[in-house]
């Protein structure tokens, strides 16, 4: 049997191996079935939101073969009642990992004739408890395990479990005629010493609805507290049939990285060829393999932004319901005080837990503005495989970052990578220009004045995102060929930095250009932006050359 899933455990989506058959491992549990079906996990969108020591997990889970049930397996620190699990719409997971994909985007030159935005800004005028089901074969209690807690969230039959030992865990889980993984019992050893308890999710296929073989499952979403902020990956790994992506989406207060694992950025802010359009994907796959290649091992940060904005914006923002449904609601911190009740003022959509709660001024844990506004979306991205990870990922905050957006530093100098900034507007993104090329019939033409395509001309007119990496085609794209730049951070040599100099044109000096490194306009188009150029001594191109040929015999 062929599975796709996602995991809640943490913001977070993990991904398969690009190589067919599409199968990959849990992050953070394994899948048992009966029928002696053997299951592999897809996790696509994972979302974890953190507060103080709150952690909300939503996950996502779909498995494509014969309707038997089957069931996962995660573990958990505390028991969990049937109040603090929930079912969710699927959309809610999908709006995530678009929001926080990386980007490509495309601009054309303005008319270097057309009057500057301050020009004309200064012409213008002023579920039910489970009943007579058998929890087990055997009693539970002969092999160490205890049945916690037991109930039914829609096609969901949850059971809580601890245990005292691993095996008498594996065993209980072969005699209910779940057909584990080979090495469970190892596995599930340290989750055990740890006194973890074990969320068992069962699924009851007479009651899930198939869509050309595939199962139309409710996410999943639970919540509990604890003082660590991990995600327990080790265990997924006995799933895996190879190489696992794990995009991990974090909402919370700060930005957080891996505490346990490098981090990096992924390069970003890149100008590529046109026929990067075509496969973007491929590309994109081609530039985080680099990346994790120059930096084994490491947590790589593709995006961090407030949630309820972006520049530019593959798809809408988070809302307020949204956030809601991703588990604001189970946030003590947004929960206003008792006696804070005006009947002439409505409930925040989504938050309030009755009506006419009013919003109350200054203070955490009292509504400000939107609560959604005063999370970050925090998007991390792992591929490895099951000899190079060995630990489960704790989890850190740390000091918001800028980069990838449509800013210059200096006269001539686009914004590369990342850097500290007082808020977190940081994004993996990368643009395709198109130079003008019509006539130039004024004294003082204006160059490098980015925004939207002229009238009848094809393009993106939407930033795309890089969406299904880990099933991305691997291996078939020249990423030296498509970058226009040199990106030394991970030793990639470009072949249009060893040809002439980039034909884009430099911006004159403008009142209407940034410089000042803060966000860009609106909508990101429209600003005068400079691509950096320069045709590289022979020395340098000399230096290029043996560098690629060394890069070539590794």
């Amino acid at each position: 049997m062929r599975l796709r899933s996602m995991w809640l455990a943490l913001p977070l989506a993990l991904l398969a191996t690009a190589a067919p058959p599409r199968q990959a491992s849990a992050f953070c549990g394994f899948y048992v079935g009966g029928a002696g079906q053997k299951l592999f996990n897809n996790a696509t969108v994972v979302v974890l939101l953190r507060d103080g020591t709150r952690t909300v997990l939503s996950m996502q889970n779909n498995y494509q073969g014969p309707p038997e049930s089957f069931a996962l397996v995660v573990p958990v620190p505390v028991v969990l009642q049937k109040e603090n699990v929930k079912t969710l719409p699927r959309e809610v997971f999908d709006r995530v990992d678009q929001l926080a994909a990386p980007r490509l985007v495309e601009y054309w030159e303005q008319d270097p004739c057309a009057p500057s935005m301050m020009e004309e800004a200064m012409a213008a005028p002023g579920g039910v408890p489970m009943k007579g089901r058998a929890a087990s074969a055997r009693p539970a209690a002969d092999l160490g395990v205890t049945i916690e807690a037991q109930f039914t969230v829609g096609e969901y039959e949850i059971v809580i479990l601890s245990a005292k030992d691993s095996m008498g865990l594996d065993t209980w889980l072969r005699l209910n005629k779940y057909a584990i993984p080979e090495g469970a019992e190892e596995a599930l050893k340290p989750y055990v010493a740890q006194g973890m308890k074990f969320f068992v999710a069962k699924v009851d296929a007479t009651k899930v609805k198939m869509d050309k073989g595939m199962a139309m499952l409710s996410p999943l979403r639970f919540h509990y507290d604890t003082e660590s902020f991990s995600l327990p990956v080790r265990l997924g790994l006995l799933n895996s049939s190879g190489t696992q992506d794990l995009l991990v989406h974090i909402l919370a207060r700060e930005r957080y990285e891996v505490a346990n694992r490098k981090n990096v950025t992924i390069p970003t802010n890149l100008d590529v060829d046109e026929a990067a359009r075509d496969q973007f994907p491929a590309m994109y796959a081609a530039l985080f393999d680099l990346t994790q290649e120059t930096n084994p091992g490491a947590a790589i940060t593709e995006y961090a932004w407030q949630a309820t904005s972006c520049d530019p914006c593959p798809g809408p923002p988070l809302g307020n319901n949204d956030f809601a449904t991703l588990g604001g609601d189970a946030l003590p911190s947004l929960q206003p005080p008792e006696g804070a009740i005006s009947p002439s003022a409505p409930p925040v959509p989504g938050i309030g837990p009755r009506p006419g709660i009013r919003p109350m001024p200054g203070g955490r844990g009292r509504w400000v503005g939107s609560p959604a506004a005063q999370f970050t979306l925090t998007r991390l991205h792992l591929r490895y495989r099951k000899d190079t990870l060995a630990d489960d990922l704790v989890f850190k905050a740390a000091t918001p970052i800028t980069g990838g957006r449509e800013v210059w530093k200096a006269p001539g100098k686009l914004e590369h990578g990342s850097e500290p900034g007082g808020m977190n507007n940081f994004q993996g993104r990368y643009a395709i220009r198109h130079p003008w090329k019509g006539p130039i019939a004024c004294a003082t033409p204006r160059r490098g004045v980015w925004g939207g395509p002229p009238s009848g001309t094809e393009g993106t007119q939407k930033p795309k995102p890089a969406r299904d990496l880990a099933f991305a085609p691997r291996g078939g794209v020249q990423l030296a060929s498509l970058v226009r730049e040199n990106v030394p951070e991970i030793g990639l040599i470009t072949k249009a930095s060893l040809d002439l100099p980039s034909p884009v044109p430099k911006p004159a000096p403008d009142a209407s250009s940034s410089s000042s490194g803060g966000p860009p306009a609106s909508g990101g188009c429209g600003c005068a932006v400079e691509p950096k150029s320069a045709a590289p001594s022979g020395l340098l191109m000399l230096l290029g050359g043996l560098l690629l040929a060394k890069r070539r015999r590794r």
